[in-house]
């Protein structure tokens, strides 16, 4: 049995200081969504089954299951469930992966899958981390934080500032043209406020002139951390081909924070024809894969061989990956190793320009993923995220 997305929406993404979307809960956030995608597909909510929304800092407004409170909360009715999961930023992914994978197996027929983090008012980190604040797991696992993993990477296999810079002002171009082209019309969504009012309609972090010189004049971000907290000890004693560490990332070469929420409808064949809804395309493979977990953000290109394989494909067989950009140098080593040409990647800007609500901008791009697919008329696209411990999650999908 296939699993087939029927449709999908998704809020702009709001930025953190003084972005539109901040004065909103994180509920209200995924419950607009919600809504959203019901009167879009002019859904019978009473047909779905359970709602699996993706969210990182479970905790404060985002705690207590706010998958079931949001279901509830957007009139999908009492028999309909909900569940909350994390996998850190790829949560939104793995509640699509975790869809089909339902419905693949025959254990329900119509689910909603997502994501939402709204980090202006949840902050990272604000959870707690075991391997981060608990010093003998700290020491045992040689933790260190994501942005001096990124700066790591960046030293052993050469990238510059400026090559990271590089990619970074074209992912805010891109996202400046897609904005102008309204390529995301299709799945945006604006978002009210609590009377009504429309206070978001594009995603607030992109800034389409930013240029080299501009980034020339940021700091770098995690020098002083990697020397004050003791992590360039961890990374020399870890890495003894490591002499120096060269920070080279930034805000303006990094994913933005933002606020934001995605939501996926997703089902068997049967039940589209019951609900009167086509399938626009079908979940073809997923994959999980783990690496090391102190140099952390190199999952994307492992996982992708692995997705690949379980779907009979090769990386020529792709036409359109979305990799998401966390740090610049992710995307940049995914496309060395692989051998992608960056005109198949990220055409309409990532996470650098775009932001990255981290339990929601999984689902986001396998959105933006199948919405591109289909403007440009090509049949298949793999989305991908790297994620803290190592991991790396992938999808294929293609086209019906």
């Amino acid at each position: 049995m296939n699993a087939y997305i029927y449709d999908h929406v998704r809020s702009p993404r709001g930025k953190r200081k003084g972005g539109a979307l901040m004065e909103l809960s994180p509920s209200m956030l995924a419950t607009a969504v919600l809504k959203g995608l019901q009167q879009k597909s002019n859904l019978d909510t009473s047909k779905v089954e359970d709602v699996i929304l993706g969210c990182v800092m479970q905790t404060g407004e985002q705690g207590g299951n706010i998958a079931k409170t949001v279901a509830q909360q957007a009139g999908y009715g009492d028999r309909v469930s909900g569940v909350t999961l994390n996998r850190f930023c790829a949560s939104g992914l793995e509640a699509v992966n975790h869809a089909a994978a339902y419905i693949n197996a025959g254990y329900a027929d119509l689910l909603v899958a997502g994501g939402v983090e709204s980090m202006s008012r949840v902050e990272m980190g604000a959870d707690g981390m075991a391997v981060a604040i608990q010093p003998r797991l700290a020491m045992d696992n040689y933790f260190i934080p994501q942005g001096i993993s990124a700066d790591v990477i960046a030293t052993k296999y050469g990238y510059s500032r400026k090559d990271l810079d590089t990619f970074a002002v074209e992912s805010h171009r891109r996202a400046g043209v897609a904005q102008k082209e309204d390529r995301f019309k299709n799945s945006l969504l604006p978002i009210k406020d609590v009377v009504g009012n429309v206070i978001c309609t594009k995603d607030e972090h992109a800034r389409p002139l930013t240029t080299l010189e501009d980034l020339a004049k940021l700091p770098t971000s995690f020098d002083m951390m990697a020397e004050m907290g003791g992590f360039n000890a961890v990374v020399y004693d870890k890495y003894p081909e490591v002499e120096k560490i060269n920070h080279v990332h930034h805000p303006g070469n990094s994913s933005g924070i933002v606020d934001g929420a995605g939501a996926m409808l997703i089902g068997n064949k049967e039940i589209g024809v019951a609900i009167g809804l086509k399938p626009r395309a079908v979940i073809k493979a997923v994959a999980i894969y783990s690496t090391d977990p102190t140099i952390m953000l190199e999952g994307p290109v492992p996982v992708t061989r692995l997705v690949l394989k379980k779907a009979g494909m090769k990386v020529s067989d792709i036409d359109l990956f979305e990799v998401n950009e966390a740090f610049a140098v992710v995307p940049l080593r995914f496309m060395e190793q692989l051998n992608v040409s960056h005109d198949q990647l990220n055409v309409n800007g990532g996470a650098i320009a775009l932001g990255h609500p981290l339990g929601a901008t999984g689902c986001m791009i396998v959105g933006t993923l199948l919405d591109e697919l289909e403007r440009r008329n090509k049949q298949v696209g793999l989305a991908t995220l790297c994620i803290g411990g190592g991991m790396g999650v992938a999808t294929i999908i293609e086209r019906v």
